[in-house]
């Protein structure tokens, strides 16, 4: 993976994403000084069995904060849309360009956009349009300094990043999403599952350990007026 930037910002469907592979990466990039935002769609507050949304969504936010730091993000926004009804509307992709305008990434991170996980299973809806409102919005309005778009866990990986050194800085983060792990059963699959991600990807680049990217090179152009 290219690692030439300063500036990165991650857009996602829903707190815990990053938590799921990425957020190891981004641990390595913020320990080169690089600056990396955090943006969510959603607060993810359909995400918890038996709890009510408007105590789920708050909770949600707080763990994906309490998350955040272990691997050296401090900038989060969340923009409020409805969990599990996430899509691809002109309003959603409004807001994801003011974001991104206010960062001025280098590199932007999405998860996933296609119907199937790298590394087998099927993807959600939400994740599907996420992702490809992201796409559509920097298309629409680019932006003047990105050069690269990172897709994880993607079926179409074709870069990776050695994260041997910061798998568990990644795992920290992803404990601290404790309620959202509890209603799944536990931390234990999503901790194995995580890790045994890491170890198929670090095999296919060839290091102990990795997370692996879908990479889209861009040409840096100027917004039209």
């Amino acid at each position: 993976m290219p690692e030439e930037w300063s500036t990165a910002v991650c857009v996602l469907a829903h707190p815990d994403d990053m938590e799921y592979g990425p957020a190891t990466a981004v641990a390595r990039w913020t320990a080169q000084g690089k600056t990396v935002s955090y943006v969510f769609i959603s607060s993810g507050e359909a995400g918890i069995q038996g709890m009510h949304p408007d105590q789920a969504g708050p909770l949600r936010e707080r763990e994906e904060r309490a998350a955040a730091p272990h691997v050296g993000v401090e900038d989060l926004e969340f923009l409020h849309y409805p969990d599990f009804a996430i899509q691809n509307t002109p309003e959603l992709r409004r807001d994801i360009t003011q974001s991104l305008q206010r960062r001025d990434p280098e590199l932007l991170m999405i998860l996933n956009h296609h119907e199937q996980w790298a590394f087998g299973g099927s993807n959600s809806t939400d994740h599907r349009n996420a992702g490809n409102a992201v796409l559509q919005a920097i298309r629409e309005n680019p932006l003047p300094h990105l050069r690269w778009v990172a897709v994880a866990d993607s079926t179409n990986i074709d870069h990776a990043v050695d994260v041997t050194d910061t798998l568990e800085a990644g795992l920290a983060a992803l404990r601290e999403h404790r309620a959202y792990l509890e209603a799944l059963g536990g931390e234990l699959w999503s901790i194995q599952h995580v890790v045994s991600n890491a170890r198929r990807a670090g095999k296919l680049f060839g290091t102990r350990y990795a997370a692996a990217f879908e990479l889209i090179e861009l040409e840096p152009r100027r917004p039209q007026d």
